[in-house]
This record gives C-alpha cells, structure tokens and sequence, in this order.
C-alpha cells in the first residue's frame, strides 16, 4: 500500500512514493532537473504558466513510474503541497486564462496597503491577522483594474495548489488553509474574508468552493491518470501550502513548535493556539493544517525571500558552467573565517521582502578587500548573510511570544551544509534537529491521513528519521555575535537609502 506525494515549487517539481506501513521512501523524481524559468516582464513581475507546472508532474510522477514500475498500482492516495500566495485565473474550462502570478511578484504592494489604510488597520489585525499585503487577493485586485478583459472571463481563481487539484479530479475547490494564506479568510467570524472582497469589489463567486485539508477531495480522472501513468479513482487526500506542509512533514503541529527551510525563499514557521499579528506586517499568521475549530491552530510564518536563490546565483556566476557543485562550495566556504573576514552580503534581491515592510532594497555585498577575500569568503557570507537575515526577522516572532527552543527542518537544500546549520544554531541559540524528508514526502503522508488509511496524525509519521542535531557551539557565538552586529548597521543604512529614493 503505497502513497503519493507532490510538492509544486517554483523551482522544480517533486514527486515521493512512500511505504504507507513503514513509511520508507520507495521512489522519488523531479523536474526539471535544472530550475523552472520565473517570467519577469517587468521589474517586480514574477509569473508562471500553470499547464507547465502540469507538465512537470507528469515527468515527475514518469520518473518515479520508471523506478517503481507495478507498485503504482498499489497507490491509494495522493497529496499536494505548492508554493503558496500565488494567483492562477480559469475559465469554465479549466483553462488558465493568463500564466499565474506567483508568491514573489511584488506588482500588488501599492494596492494592500491602500487597503490596509482604508479597512483599518486595528480591523484587518483582527479580523485577518494580516495586512491583505502582496497576497493572493491584492494580485487579484491588480487585474481587475490592469487587465479588466481577462478578469470579466474568470470563472474562478485559485491558489497554484488548486489548480493542480483540479486538473486531477476535474473538481474546482481550495481549503481554509489555502484561503488564509491569500488573505481571505476572516479569523473572527470563521468565514471567507468578505471586507476584503468588498472593498476590491469581488464578487465571492469567484471563490472556489471549500474542503476539508484532509479529506477525501476527489478522485483521479481518467484522463489525469492516463497522464499521469496512474490508475483512474485514486484519491486526492490532502493539500497544503508548502510551509504549513513542511511543518507536517516535521510533525510539527503543536503550540511551541518550529519548522523552518531554506529552499527558494527561507521560512521559519511556529505554531501558535491563538489568534497572533504583528503590527508591522513583517510576518503573518495562517491557519495550520491541523486547525479545527475547538482546537487552533496557527501558523505564524517568517519568510525572507532571496536565501537559496542568492546560493544559486552564486554557483552560477562564481563557478559557471557546473565547476562546482553545492556540496563543493559549502567545503570551500568553510575555509574562510566565522564573520567572513570582514565581508557583509545582504541577501534582498528576489522581490519586495516583508520583514523589511514589503521594501526591495535588493542584494548587495559591503566591505569587499581586494587583497584578503576569495570566492571562499564570498561563499561563507553569503550562507552567513542569509542566516543573518533570518535572524532578524525571528525577532518579529520573539515579540509575537513564540520562543525558539528547538528548530526542525529537513535535510535539504541550505541546511546540507553543516556550516549553514552551524551558524544558524549559534546565532540563534536554538538546537537544529534535521530529519530526512521533504515536502513531497510531507504531502504523501498527509494523503495517507486525508484517507483515513492512518487512523491518527502521529502514525503517519512512522519512519520519521533524525539525520542529526545541531546545538549552538559557545566557541563561534561571539565571532557570529559580531558578524550579526555589522550585518544590522548596514541593512540600517541600505534600508535609510532605500526610503529617500
């Protein structure tokens, strides 16, 4: 009896077949194998086409044919998880009317906080927990003022996991998770946020109808399985933004506990049993997956953006044409000294960032001596700059009340490397627990709750692996100490420039 994970980024696809008894890894795939293009047609811009998401499933999911053969006769459910804020438009068809915008455009920024302002701060606080922001709502008020021919033709909008959803069961519908992280779901009165499709003139109409995250939420279509290679009737289990779903596939689902990644963008994510806001916006707070009711359930989630993508830049530019793999550079970038002889990146350059109060002052690198730095250094700060950035935006969380005793994260992407892992214990003075999974993984075993094949959360977690844990080394903090200091003084500065211009 086997389960069947997706995880839709926006860099790659990936797809997990799971053992559901043993909850082993039995196949895995992934494409592209090089990174999915992000459109930029103007500076801020970021889409991508929904039916080229689809076509990377399907070239997951043949991989993982390819490496399990008979077995995927054997699925009996399968789950989603998706990069989250991102808005895709149909028509009656299923047919996406424009490519999606996704997570990090920044085209909306003007239009929530013009909303913020106008519904009142102390009413979106309480009654959304965020400002509506560059989320999923304000892009959509976007293109109904910029693209008024294309929003007259929306039959519906969705969240990229949505889509992928549908395109599976043939069935429109989203989540109250999903809605949460679009900033339509009103926390108060426990419905669809209907002051905010009021003020952007919204007609609720467009919003798909709701099921639960784990449930049964249809099945594979014919012609979906014959796409997918996969027999027709499977059940569609679960579904999850990428964070929350990286929280599950950490077990992280209780007040206290926090989760973190660095892939694209880095996260850290702590759950909260009440209604939490910042008053500055620099984090938001989301219904978790496991939210009911009569138990909250919340997650309260820092996001900077330019973290795994600004290591990609990096072993692009500085060892071009795969000179060196990741494994490779992290070796190399501990050769260099803790604070990185002086030099300072900033690691702002993927779009508007939230914890800087939706500002995009960009990447940049500070302190450069010609004579003293390498690529070493240069490699060292910037896996010391993103874990600074980190940082510095766990401090919203600190003030939100939620403590970071323990930090879990997968074995994956940043905290690969032991330098990375080091420094964000230290600097943190959390222990760094790293288990081996991923969101894929993290989907197929929600799949397996959504389908009642577990009959509780805490047996979907069999198999759960502890790769190894982190504790912050007393010798590094004051090296890391200093380092940070200097890393602040000059966002301080960049970000003062930043509000002249």
């Amino acid at each position: 009896m086997f389960l069947l994970g997706y995880d839709i980024g926006s860099s790659s696809i990936k797809a997990s077949l799971l053992d559901a008894a043993t909850g082993s890894l039995i196949a895995s795939g992934s494409s592209p194998k090089t990174e999915l293009p992000i459109l930029t047609e103007r500076p801020g811009w970021a889409e991508q086409h929904p039916d080229v998401w689809w076509e990377h499933v399907c070239r997951a999911t043949a991989e993982i044919r390819e490496q399990a053969g008979q077995r995927l006769t054997d699925v009996r459910a399968v789950g989603i998880s998706y990069q989250m804020h991102g808005l895709v438009v149909v028509d009656e068809n299923l047919e996406p009317l424009r490519p999606a915008i996704i997570w990090c455009d920044s085209r909306a920024i003007d239009i929530g906080e013009r909303a913020f302002a106008a519904i009142g701060p102390d009413r979106c606080l309480t009654r959304l927990l965020n400002s509506p922001g560059n989320f999923t709502a304000s892009k959509l008020a976007w293109m109904k003022a910029h693209e008024p021919e294309v929003y007259r033709r929306i039959h519906k909008f969705m969240l990229p996991g949505d889509f992928i959803a549908a395109k599976m069961t043939g069935e429109i519908s989203t989540t109250v998770s999903g809605l949460s992280e679009g900033i339509l779901w009103d926390f108060a009165e426990g419905c669809v946020a209907g002051l905010l499709l009021d003020h952007y003139g919204v007609s609720p109409d467009l919003v798909p109808p709701r099921v639960d995250t784990f449930a049964v939420q249809g099945t594979l279509t014919r012609p979906a399985a014959e796409a997918l290679g996969l027999p027709a009737g499977i059940p569609l289990a679960y579904r999850a933004g990428d964070q929350p779903n990286n929280a599950l596939s950490l077990n992280v689902l209780h007040p206290g506990e926090v989760a973190a990644t660095a892939g694209t963008s880095g996260v850290v994510y702590g759950v909260s049993a009440r209604p939490v806001s910042d008053p500055r916006g620099r984090v938001n707070t989301f219904v978790h997956v496991n939210h009911v009711p009569d138990r909250p359930r919340n997650g309260v989630l820092l996001c900077v953006n330019g973290t795994g993508i600004l290591n990609s830049w990096l072993k692009r530019e500085l060892w071009p044409d795969g000179a060196a793999t990741y494994e490779t550079i992290n070796t190399i970038a501990a050769a260099a000294p803790p604070g990185s002889a002086g030099l300072t990146i900033l690691p702002f350059g993927n779009g508007a960032e939230r914890t800087l109060a939706n500002r995009n002052i960009g990447a940049s690198l500070h302190g450069l001596e010609l004579n003293i730095h390498t690529r070493a250094h240069v490699a060292r700060a910037v896996q010391e700059g993103i874990v600074f950035a980190l940082n510095h935006g766990i401090g919203a969380l600190r003030e939100m009340g939620l403590e970071l005793v323990t930090v879990k994260a997968g074995y994956a992407n940043m905290f690969l490397s032991p330098l990375f892992s080091e420094a964000f214990a230290a600097i943190t003075g959390a222990r760094v627990e790293l288990y081996r999974t991923d969101g894929s993984q993290g989907a197929a075993r929600g799949a397996g709750i959504g389908a009642g094949i577990y009959p509780n959360m805490q047996e979907a977690f069999v198999g759960l692996e502890t790769v190894r844990s982190i504790e912050p080394t007393p010798a590094l903090i004051p090296a890391y100490q200093e380092a940070y200091r200097r890393w602040v003084a000059i966002l301080e500065t960049e970000v003062e420039r930043s509000q002249k211009r």
